[in-house]
């Protein structure tokens, strides 16, 4: 009997905004995990390009083994892949201030429906339940944090966030493992 191993834990977001600084990728480290989120769930490929592929940039080198950025996608495709959903976004500290936090939740939002839109293209095979989760996705990616907030507001973001994690995660499964099955099957 085999037991299941822990899915990677990501990079530390402050460590991800390093790197994405020191290549002057103009996004931060959210939006960057968001966003190749949404390609690997869009059927995106997993490939040492994936950082080009991810930014529409074919200018932009493939991240060295074992750095920040490459830790980053192995950490991604291994958690998006986990069968016990051990899939985390990559956020502020949860001591971080609330604004700073929902911020980068709307963030990652954006990001994920950029290279979802690149992966998947105008027609992805979504089921209903995917639709409207995307439709969600988008409303939240235009949101705007509030300055200030209380523990409602608190409870609310953690259950925001959760909506987020499952959301990603069953658009993946419509489009990157289904697509997977169906190869298989044929």
């Amino acid at each position: 009997m085999s037991v299941a191993q822990p899915s990677p834990l990501l990079p530390g977001l402050y460590e991800i905004e390093d790197a994405t600084r020191a290549l002057g990728l103009g996004v931060g480290g959210s939006e960057l995990h968001g966003a190749l989120c949404g390609w690997l769930a869009g059927g995106g490929s997993d490939s040492p390009r994936w950082l080009a592929q991810v930014m529409a940039d074919d200018t932009l080198a493939s991240p060295a083994a074992d750095s920040a950025l490459d830790r980053l996608r192995a950490a991604t495709v291994a958690q998006m892949s986990d069968r016990d959903f051990g899939f985390d976004l990559l956020m502020p500290e949860p001591e971080a201030p609330l604004v700073e936090r929902s911020s980068a939740l709307f963030d990652w939002c954006r990001g994920f429906l950029g290279g979802f839109g690149l992966a998947a293209g105008g027609q992805p095979p979504l089921s209903e339940e995917s639709s409207e989760a995307l439709g969600d996705l988008a409303r939240l990616a235009a949101a705007a944090p509030q300055e200030e907030g209380d523990e409602e507001d608190e409870a609310a973001l953690a259950e925001i966030e959760e909506f987020v994690r499952v959301a990603a995660l069953l658009l993946h499964g419509d489009c990157a493992m289904a697509a997977q099955h169906r190869r298989k099957l044929h």
